[in-house]
């Protein structure tokens, strides 16, 4: 049942659409394909995106007042968090966004990496192609005739981290220096740790994940990524 939903809503549309790409490249590069594919469905998520964007801003501009309303109440949980969610809703911010933006994209990730680590290509399976869908004459399945888009890449996994940091350093912009002494508030300690993980640790480790699995989901990941700083640098976000 899943299964079956899986690849009605996610594989087979991504499938398709990666077929159609390489059949009409004069090239008929997958690597291309992965790119004009990825930029497509980012142009698709795009008011995802620029939501989760406007409500990341807002969050941040509103911070002190939740600092104030988490002292206000630190002995009167359930109060804490009535007054957060009011304080939220009086300005207009939606904090699932986030968690919108990264469900549209999961699924697309794991559908890119099944089409290539189950999918068969450069074998092409006519059997869930679309009507409109031709089998290509071709496929090549090297990125701008170097990577394989069905083997391991340094190259790109180094491109996710270092794509992956600028983002965050775009998105969270500069870090805040602290303005009491470490220890002096366990809410304050986490959310310093928190920060130097999402900046240092997470693209560290998205990079490391990227040379293990098959290249065309990190060349995903990675014009994903570009994109975002491209939308960051639209809105008027500054390093």
């Amino acid at each position: 049942m899943i299964s079956a939903i899986f690849n009605t809503l996610v594989h087979d549309p991504l499938y398709n659409g990666l077929i159609f790409l390489v059949d009409v490249l004069p090239s008929h590069d997958v690597g291309i394909a992965v790119v004009l594919l990825t930029i497509i469905v980012r142009i698709i998520i795009f008011p995802l995106s620029k939501s989760a964007v406007e409500t990341q801003r807002k969050m941040k501009d509103i911070a002190p007042d939740v600092e104030k309303l988490k002292e206000k109440y630190k002995d009167k949980r359930e109060e804490q968090g009535r007054a957060i969610l009011t304080l939220y809703r009086e300005k207009g911010i939606r904090p699932l966004a986030n968690l919108g933006l990264l469900f549209a994209q999961l699924p697309i990730l794991i559908g890119l990496y099944w089409v290539f680590a189950w999918g068969g290509l450069p074998d092409v399976d006519p059997t869930i192609l679309y009507s409109f869908v031709n089998v290509p004459g071709t496929v090549d399945m090297l990125f701008l005739g170097s990577i394989a888009m069905d083997g391991h890449s340094v190259i790109l996994a180094l491109l996710v981290s270092a794509s992956q940091f600028v983002y965050m350093r775009l998105s969270m912009g500069p870090r805040q220096k602290a303005t009491q002494p470490t220890g002096t508030s366990f809410s304050a300690d986490m959310a310093r740790s928190l920060d130097l993980q999402m900046r240092y640790f997470l693209p560290l480790m998205i990079g490391g994940i990227s040379y293990y699995i098959v290249a065309a989901a990190p060349l995903y990941w990675t014009v994903s990524n570009l994109f975002m700083i491209g939308q960051e640098l639209f809105m008027g976000r500054r390093f």
